[in-house]
């Protein structure tokens, strides 16, 4: 059993930046991920970051503006979030899981954490 919990979030003006931080009881071998859930709509990716930190996936819509890391010595993730803009607004969910047949099954979640970013 893995215990995720978030910290970081908030609110922040367009063009902001914000950093969100997520502590596991235990990192093992497993692939990292952060989601985001805006209201009305379903669950989306936004990045993920495989067991040993040397590869890293993002959404489109994220590119180039949120930079996921792992410190693996404090079984820690993080996810900075430069040049946000209004439709960053979200609750954000650190999640984590092994890789299965290729893919990463995310069955450990933290608890949402709201990031909201005002025009």
């Amino acid at each position: 059993q893995v215990q995720l919990v978030q910290s970081g979030g908030g609110l922040v003006q367009a063009g902001g930046s914000l950093r969100l931080s997520c502590a596991a009881s235990a990192f093992s071998n497993y692939t990292m991920g952060w989601f985001r859930q805006a209201l009305g709509k379903e669950r989306e990716f936004v990045a993920a970051i495989s067991s040993g930190g040397g590869i890293t996936n993002y959404a489109a819509s994220v590119k180039g503006r949120f930079r996921i890391s792992r410190d693996s010595a404090k079984n820690m993730v993080h996810l900075q979030m430069n040049s946000l803009k209004p439709e960053d607004t979200a609750i954000y969910y650190c999640a984590a899981g092994p890789i299965v047949t290729g893919t990463p099954r995310y069955n450990y979640w933290g608890q949402g954490t709201q990031v909201t970013v005002s025009s």
